[in-house]
């Protein structure tokens, strides 16, 4: 072996310093779980007390109503019109389907605010509006829910909170038609509505029929709306 040949191994080996070698990484501190925030189990609800614009404007108040949709339900057809509906001959009832937090507010409360904000004991007729697409009406899905609407019309009952026998039917809920989108939150429109558009939106009929129930509703009602009323009281 040559000098020079016994040079580059000594080079190499002088190098090489065992104390530069990688050290193993220390544990990482425990990482603790961003918790997780569970959705609330919504359910919903099926109920026609009369004029969908009115018994909409009412629920959409309530703590604990997350959405209403105005619809039709309780006919013989497939995706019934209001035109259609509104001849009666459909069997539909003009209802509003509510969808809730039930650790917010519970169906019985519902039920309560339902049979009490509008005439339970008129048979198809709520004010001026005539006929079985008016007609008050819960609609079920199984005897537990049929079991817990009787529990309530009874309570009320009780109660004489009507001077006159309460006529509302329980009926099977089968299908959920949701009306055209113009009758969405309709009371709502009418309320922010200017100009040529408040001449449009039935201004007599909402300030003569919804605007005063909306009004007993809150009255009543006052410790469970949300904070701020989804609807004005004036324009």
């Amino acid at each position: 072996m040559t000098v020079f040949s016994l040079a580059l191994i000594l080079i190499g080996l002088g190098g090489t310093n065992m104390s530069d070698d990688p050290k193993p990484a220390p544990d990482a501190p425990a990482q603790t779980p961003t918790p997780t925030v569970q959705p609330a189990k919504l359910e919903t609800i099926v109920l026609g007390g009369g004029c969908f614009w009115c018994t909409e404007a009412v629920y959409e108040e309530l703590l604990g109503v997350e959405d209403v949709t105005s619809g039709y339900s309780g006919g013989s057809i497939r995706n019934p019109s209001y035109e259609q509906v509104l001849s009666g001959f459909t069997g539909h009832a003009e209802v509003i389907k509510i969808t809730y937090d039930p650790s917010v507010i519970k169906p019985e409360d519902l039920l309560h605010v339902f049979l009490t904000v509008h005439d339970p004991t008129t048979l198809n007729q709520q004010g001026p509006d005539h006929g079985t697409q008016y007609r008050s009406v819960i609609f079920v899905s199984n005897e537990a829910e049929r079991e817990r609407a009787m529990k309530i019309m009874k309570e009320v009952a009780d109660a004489k909170v009507w001077r006159n026998p309460i006529v509302t039917t329980i009926e099977p809920l089968k299908t959920f038609y949701p009306a055209e989108d113009y009758h969405q939150d309709y009371y709502r429109q009418f309320k922010t509505a200017r100009g040529p558009k408040v001449l449009q939106m039935n201004a007599n009929y909402c300030r003569a029929v919804i605007e005063p129930k909306v009004a007993k509703f809150r009255k009543k009602y006052a410790a469970q709306l949300k904070k701020k009323p989804a609807i004005p009281t004036k324009p």
